[in-house]
């Protein structure tokens, strides 16, 4: 089994999540959409440098290696290219989690007590 074909099932499963958190946020807001798809756009850029900068010092040090035979061939600096999935999948599919599994808080307003006289004898607070 080559490294794709084990990363197209987590890609396929990230996508269906992903859409379904879209179509969620779209009908909250346009404006929310907009803004979580900005931020999860700057969040994947950086963990795609970042996935970058320490999959070829893993690589390159030996801690890490992959059968020739089983990646595409295309690298980012020593690293396959089969190796960002990895960091697309976190960063959209936990996002997409957070928005699916969010429960909105429902908090019973508080009832305004009017504060307690003090007894006879007490320090008033």
């Amino acid at each position: 089994m080559t490294y794709w074909a084990l990363n197209s099932f987590f890609l396929a499963v990230t996508a269906g999540v992903g859409i379904i958190a879209v179509v969620v946020l779209a009908r909250r807001s346009g404006a929310v959409l907009r803004r979580s798809l900005a931020a999860g756009g700057l969040g994947l850029g950086v963990l795609l440098v970042m996935t970058a900068v320490f999959d070829n010092v893993m690589i390159a040090v030996g801690l890490v290696a992959y059968a020739p035979d089983r990646i595409s061939g295309a690298f980012i600096g020593i690293a396959p290219v089969e190796d960002f999935a990895y960091a697309i999948a976190a960063a959209v599919l936990l996002p997409s989690l957070w928005v699916l599994l969010e429960r909105r808080a429902r908090v019973a307003p508080r009832a305004r007590v009017a504060p307690r006289a003090p007894e006879p004898g007490e320090e008033p607070r």
